[in-house]
């Protein structure tokens, strides 16, 4: 689960990390008093929405000329005006994709003084299995740009999480992010600070890009990213009345609610599967003939019928769906359920699109027999290749 970056901050701010003073707001009338609560006399108005690369995207509304998603003013008519062209618009950023994403919420955000910009990250290091921090003098940038073109800039220190963050860590993540001064004293607070709420919350990622030292020498967390491992969410109320689902695919809320493993892609064969390797199986072989999954959905090794009914209705609720390849390998889950699901799906919502079916396993002949007398369009297969040759050739 993400949250936005205003979130992110103030949840931050509980851990003693420094973070200018900003006001969240939703409707454009209250960008005069946002702003004229924060000390300025430098705003910074930002889109919310779960992407990155917000300064340098577009508004699709506003043509190729309008500034970003970020950006500077300096009155409070500007913070204004700026909310004016932002709130209600479609931001378009490298990560969106050509859709984009509304902006419903700014942050306005008093603005800072920047003498030098930072990256730093954590996130699990699954090569020696603990939290790292991951950290750059190239702040501001696109991290992947910086590994790719000069990674020797890109550091990488691992925590003990027996001894937590230790003094000797933060002398080794102030080394390779150079920091001296109040910056390298202020580090000895906010690194130890950002490994507690990284383990506290159970997060996936926490990004503070850019982290920026001050004129005054001070540091300060000027953006902050934050993904939190759904597994554990259970364990945090405050962290889940965070969430805002109008950031999240509608197919995915519902199969949250199925406790499905889905997630929307942008190609054009469903593709209904029980277990995660068979499903990147399965994606895999659907574009070595030629084509592109539009889901990744695994419905679990002991789903019932009615969450295969689910499932099925959530991969046809998209519109890019041209055809569907059902692939279920019987072992927990029994073939005849997946049948079963599957024909009280169709019979429920209509079958628009050809849809291939390949089973194999526990009650696979009762699966088979259950398709066979549904008297519904469905397609059989006897194996994985032949399964994918014939819902690609269905939609080409």
């Amino acid at each position: 689960m993400n949250i936005h970056e205003y979130q992110a901050k103030q949840l931050l701010k509980g851990y003693g990390a420094p973070v200018a003073e900003g006001v969240a707001i939703l409707k454009v009338e209250e960008a005069e008093a946002a702003a004229k609560s924060l000390p300025g006399p430098l705003y910074v108005v930002k889109s919310q929405i779960h992407a990155g690369g917000r300064g340098k995207g577009k508004f699709k509304e506003l043509g190729p000329d309008a500034k970003g998603g970020v950006r500077l003013a300096k009155s409070i008519d500007e913070v204004v005006a700026h909310a004016k062209d932002m709130l209600g618009n479609t931001l378009v950023t490298a990560q969106t994709g050509d859709a984009g994403k509304q902006v419903n919420r700014l942050y306005i955000e008093d603005g800072a003084d920047i003498s030098r910009e930072l990256y730093c990250s954590l996130l699990v290091d699954r090569s020696v299995g603990r939290v790292a921090f991951v950290v750059s003098t190239e702040g501001g940038m696109d991290i992947e740009a910086v590994a790719h073109d000069t990674p020797e800039k890109i550091h990488t220190i691992a925590i003990d999480p027996e001894a937590g963050v230790t003094d000797a860590d933060v002398v080794a993540i102030s080394k390779a992010l150079e920091l001296d001064g109040a910056a390298s004293d202020d580090a000895k607070a906010l690194f130890p600070a950002l490994y507690k709420a990284f383990v506290e919350k159970d997060m996936a990622l926490l990004e503070v890009n850019p982290l920026i030292v001050m004129t005054d020498g001070h540091l300060r967390v000027l953006d902050a990213k934050m993904s939190f491992d759904g597994n554990a969410l259970f364990r945090h109320d405050d962290v889940k009345a965070l969430r805002d689902e109008t950031e999240e695919d509608a197919k995915e809320i519902e199969a949250s609610k199925w406790d499905l493993a889905y997630v929307a892609l942008d190609g054009n064969i469903g593709c209904m599967v029980n277990g995660a390797g068979l499903a990147m199986a399965t994606m895999d072989i659907i574009k070595l003939y030629g084509k592109e999954p539009a889901n990744f959905c695994d419905v679990g090794g002991g789903a019932s019928k009615e969450k295969v009914a689910a499932a099925f209705k959530i991969i046809t609720a998209d519109p890019k769906v041209e055809g569907i390849l059902v692939n279920i390998f019987g072992g927990i889950m029994k073939c005849d359920v997946i049948a079963e699901g599957v024909v009280a799906a169709v019979k429920e919502v209509g079958l628009q699109v050809p849809l291939v079916v390949r089973l194999e396993g526990t009650n696979v002949e009762q699966g088979k027999k259950i398709l066979n007398e549904s008297g519904l369009a469905i397609t059989a297969a006897d194996d994985l290749d032949d399964a994918a040759q014939k819902i690609v050739a269905a939609v080409a």
